[in-house]
């Protein structure tokens, strides 16, 4: 069963590659600390594909906008931080991606949130939204081969900041809705 809106994001702490300048040498991330930030985690289903590249590359792009919005970036796979740092190496727009990936070959993280394909044993292409008390606040999950639009995460986030009512197709910085008492 996939973990929903409303829902405890799982406080695994797990293994971690970034950058491109040493061999992974066993860093991990601690996913139930927050520092009171938001956290976008987004799963693709493994390295050296054809439309993976293009969603790390978009939700790169996003990196800055999401800390101007009190928010990290963290991308996930099932492969191995050796596997993502020899990924990274190969292509210089992913060595450019400068923020954690999750190495979750043991695929703890991913059977947690409910989010391995069956049949072929990868993570779904899934985006989750996570706010400062670690609660799931957001949820999409695409299949292997549809990729996602990273910028609909900045106008979700967006919307979920402000606490308010916001209608379909709403931008940051468009009226909310007032319902009449």
């Amino acid at each position: 069963m996939a973990l929903t809106v409303g829902d405890k994001f799982p406080a695994l702490t797990v293994p971690v590659q970034q950058g491109t300048s040493a061999l992974p040498a066993g860093e991990t991330i601690d996913l139930g600390k927050t520092d009171g930030k938001w956290k976008v985690v987004f799963y693709w289903p493994k390295d050296f594909t054809f439309i993976c590249p293009t969603e790390i590359i978009g939700y790169g792009e996003l990196v800055k906008d999401l800390a101007d919005r009190d928010a990290v970036l963290i991308g996930a796979s099932t492969d191995t931080d050796f596997v993502h740092f020899a990924w990274r190496k190969s292509d210089e727009r992913l060595a450019n991606c400068d923020f954690p990936w999750i190495a979750d070959n043991k695929k703890e993280l991913a059977e947690a949130l409910g989010i391995v394909a069956k049949e072929e044993g990868v993570a779904y292409r899934a985006t989750f939204i996570v706010d400062p008390h670690n609660v799931i606040q957001h949820v999409t999950v695409n299949g292997l081969n549809q990729g996602r639009n990273p910028s609909e995460a900045i106008r979700v986030l967006d919307a979920l900041q402000t606490d308010e009512l916001c209608p379909c197709n709403w931008q940051a910085g468009e009226e909310v809705l007032k319902p009449a008492a």
